[in-house]
């Protein structure tokens, strides 16, 4: 056998065994996850509560208050798997008895896994071999870490390493409070855009409903012209109060495709009660507003965060969104969740049109692989300043373990890249720097006047 031979042989082997080494156990990935845990992190989406209105609190025989249920409760697992109920009698274990098999084929899942580096790196549990004892005693110390604010700050500010985060109150959609310190408000636009009467809020909290914020300030609302400046009034109100974008998730009522309706359209039918209106109106009415908030969002320089993919999985896709965002081009587009499960289609719209940005956030929670998958392609499609993050989710816990998630992917991703000759190090590290704060200091300089560290 000749010397090539043999060096070629010996070269594939070691490439081989170098590519079947698990990444996450070399030295590479241990120096890129330290730096991107080092980095205080800007979370461009989240939907945590006022502390006294996290959800999910129980009554237990120590009073009520949130517990190991909670926790999984207001988790994502429940999208796909059926949690067992908390019991009448308020005992931990009558639900254990129950909910212990809950989670049995959920194991690989990544709405059941996203929690696991909270029950690790918080409680140290891990919670694939957790026992009787070891659950009641989790539970217990759950129940004692929500007995005031100050858990929620230290996982979120110190554990996390999160400094800022941008919340859309979608609980109270029209108000502008900054509840914590890291909190930025975020303007969610979703209910406006069908304001065609004040009867399409009749089962609206008054917190959503433009025509109730009308009235406050005294406003006419008679017809289109006087709707619309009370929409605008809300912009000046929105800027004027923090908020630094808009949020839309019409995904989940209708379809992302908006038409391009005329302003003389739209107000033949403003003013129609909902027995009136059909369906065909009042999607277009919606056409019109969307089109409309999206002329404001440039104008008052609030850039527009939309949920793409996982709602209405049928009408969804961003893809729908090219035509708009093309006739918008000051507008400054986020497209959520990656576009899951449109991550490429969303990769080659960021590539063609420079107003778009891609946030991940939530991604690595629908699919870890799929995450990894997204960040690697769209490294290669796009500048690396146009990717953002958000752990998108309402406790403490989610908010961690969903944070650790994404940095470990996108560690994963980083390393393989430096593993493989396509990035230096040095370069992998920024990187993940731009991804996780400084891409969201570009996009919204306002924070610049909000950081506290």
């Amino acid at each position: 056998m000749s010397i090539k031979l043999w060096i070629f042989l010996i070269t594939f082997s070691l490439g081989c065994f170098a590519a079947a080494e698990d990444i996450k156990y070399t030295e590479l990935y241990s120096r890129i996850k330290t730096s991107l845990d080092s980095v205080a992190a800007i979370d461009t989406h989240d939907h945590l509560q006022p502390f006294v209105d996290i959800p999910n609190r129980v009554e237990t025989s120590k009073g009520r208050g949130m517990t190991l249920y909670s926790i999984w409760a207001g988790s994502y697992l429940r999208r796909t798997t059926a949690i067992s109920p908390w019991p009448e009698d308020g005992s931990f274990d009558s639900w254990w008895d129950q909910a212990q098999d809950d989670f049995d084929d959920a194991r690989a899942t990544s709405f059941y896994r996203y929690l696991l580096p909270a029950f690790r790196d918080l409680y140290g549990i891990d919670f694939d071999t957790i026992t009787r004892d070891e659950a009641r005693s989790l539970n217990d110390r759950i129940f004692e870490n929500y007995q005031n604010d100050q858990w929620l700050k230290e996982i979120i500010t110190d554990r996390a390493n999160i400094e800022l985060m941008l919340i859309d109150p979608y609980w109270n959609r029209l108000q502008f409070a900054r509840e914590y310190k890291f909190s930025v408000p975020v303007f969610n636009v979703t209910t406006i855009m069908r304001g065609s009467h004040p009867g399409q809020f009749s089962s609206s909290p008054e917190s959503d409903n433009p025509f109730v914020f009308a009235r406050r300030k005294g406003m006419e609302t008679k017809n289109l012209d006087d709707f619309l400046e009370v929409i605008e009034a809300l912009f000046g109100e929105a800027k004027a109060s923090g908020a630094v974008c808009l949020k839309s998730t019409q995904a989940y009522q209708r379809s992302l495709s908006y038409g391009q309706v005329s302003k003389d359209g739209a107000a033949a039918i403003y003013g129609k009660s909902p027995k009136e209106i059909t369906a065909q109106e009042q999607m277009e009415f919606e056409d019109f507003m969307f089109w409309r908030v999206c002329e404001l969002s440039a104008k008052y320089e609030l850039p527009f965060q939309i949920h793409t993919g996982d709602a209405r999985i049928q009408d969804s896709s961003p893809m729908y969104l090219v035509d708009l965002i093309e006739a918008n081009p000051k507008t400054k587009f986020i497209l959520f969740h990656g576009g899951y499960p449109w991550v490429s289609e969303t990769g080659a719209i960021a590539m063609k049109h420079k107003n778009v940005w891609i946030d991940s956030c939530w991604l690595p929670t629908l699919s870890y692989t799929m995450a990894k998958r997204a960040y690697a392609e769209w490294l290669e499609a796009l500048p690396s300043d146009r990717i953002l993050w958000g752990a998108d989710t309402v406790h403490a816990e989610g908010i961690y373990g969903a944070t650790e998630f994404t940095r470990e992917c996108l560690a994963e991703v980083l390393s393989e890249k430096v593993q493989r000759g396509e990035l230096r190090e040095e370069h992998a590290k920024r990187i993940g720097r731009q991804i996780l704060r400084d891409n969201a200091l570009k996009l919204f300089p306002q924070l610049k006047a909000l950081l506290w560290r």
